[in-house]
């Protein structure tokens, strides 16, 4: 039987807060009173912003049991739910927030794109957009802000192509992204920053019906004139993808950079490799050393669970960080060293389980592409300022920075 802590008889103010502080010394690695939560054993129970007390899962297997065992649900909307943030009970759910069947439903719709062998298709095209932003980079002015001028610019021009969303308008759906994963942000304010991009996707789904193309958004116009979808979910699905196919991985560039200004060893390695693998492998441990969701994945049980020994009961909430999942010494030897050599494909970045991240074939192209591509072409590479002055987004549910000053 695993070892647990079920703490569940203390009284909401004696349980520890989630999520807990980050060392600012230490911007790359968990927070200090995770790690050692993690080692008091696989479950115990933590304090939320509304007093609610789920459980803390911060064992990598058990996280990974959990996060694929039917009786555990994604529903916001379900009693018990351990939200991050007050939530506005009238949106509309996007379709990662759904259980099966309807979840595998509305997948299906969208899942085409973003198959292995559909992306790799993509790569010249990645690799052009990545080329165009170093010239301009290396034709410009320096220092620079790489997150500005290159980490948002790449992801956001491939998912944009991807969609058929102009991307001369990624100032807009940009500046409402950010509302929408800012833990500080109000519900009011999270819920007029969805609207705004509701309807935006909403007029151009009219347009694509009227005037199709081979894009994604257009493709789900014929599930829309068929009655499979409603252009409401249509537009939500929109929503979801234009998210999660810039932000995320933006931050990885940018986070994935600076972590390995601060391991130059492994930048040479990374820049004088010839080796798609090892660039491969550097993508894979830079994804688990990293961990930039914060938030940990959400879940609820929908019926009581024997686990280990331990009841979980219907309507607990379950949090599972994947940041400690991936940093797990029973999974990953001295976890807490950065080394692209290691290949850690096993990593939990993407999830696990029939929810796992819809886009992690798009993801690992561009950042293979990225780490491929950058640091050869420019060499020099360095931090225009020091650690300290960095500003990360502490503040958000995507980790990162809001800006790398580099120069070369």
């Amino acid at each position: 039987m695993t070892s647990t802590v079920n703490t569940a008889g203390l009284s909401p103010d004696e349980l520890p807060e989630y999520p807990m502080a980050r060392d600012a010394r230490c911007p790359f690695d968990p927070p200090p009173d995770l790690q050692a939560t993690r080692e008091q054993g696989p479950l115990t129970t933590v304090r939320l912003w509304d007093g609610s007390t789920p459980w803390l899962v911060t064992r990598y297997e058990q996280q990974r049991r959990l996060l694929a065992d039917p009786r555990v649900s994604a529903d916001p909307m379900r009693p018990g739910y351990p939200s991050p943030a007050p939530v506005d009970g009238s949106s509309k759910l996007s379709f990662i927030l759904m259980d099966d069947p309807e979840h595998a439903r509305q997948r299906r719709m969208v899942a085409a794109p973003f198959t292995i062998k559909r992306t790799e298709a993509l790569r010249p095209a990645v690799q052009q957009i990545v080329d165009d932003r170093i010239d301009e980079m290396l034709a410009g002015p320096k220092p620079v802000d790489l997150v500005q001028e290159f980490a948002l610019p790449v992801p956001s021009l491939v998912i944009c192509e991807l969609l058929g969303v102009p991307y001369s308008d990624h100032e807009f759906f940009q500046a409402n992204s950010n509302i929408m994963i800012n833990r500080d942000s109000t519900v009011e304010q999270r819920a007029e920053a969805k609207g705004q991009l509701s309807g935006y996707l909403h007029d151009l789904l009219q347009h694509k019906m009227a005037d199709p193309g081979q894009d994604l958004l257009s493709g789900l116009t014929a599930r829309i004139d068929s009655g499979e979808l409603s252009r409401e979910d249509a537009a939500q699905m929109g929503v979801l993808l234009l998210i999660a196919g810039h932000e995320t991985t933006a931050n990885m560039i940018a986070l994935g950079t600076l972590a390995l200004l601060q391991h130059p060893e492994q930048l040479t390695a990374l820049r004088e490799t010839d080796d798609p693998a090892l660039v491969s492998s550097a993508v894979e441990e830079l994804l688990r050393y990293l961990h930039i969701t914060h938030s940990g994945r959400r879940r609820v049980a929908a019926e009581d669970i024997d686990f280990d020994g331990t009841l979980i009961r219907a309507g607990d909430g379950l949090i599972m960080p994947n940041d400690i999942g991936n940093r797990d010494p029973d999974v990953f030897d001295d976890p807490d060293r950065l080394d692209i050599r290691r290949n850690p494909r096993n990593h939990v970045a993407f999830g696990f389980g029939n929810h796992q991240c819809l886009g992690q074939p798009l993801a690992r192209l561009e950042l293979q592409v990225v780490y491929g591509t950058l640091y050869k072409r420019i060499p020099e590479l360095r931090l225009a300022t020091d650690l300290d002055s960095i500003p990360f987004k502490h503040d958000g549910s995507v980790y990162g920075v809001y800006e790398l000053p580099v120069t070369w």
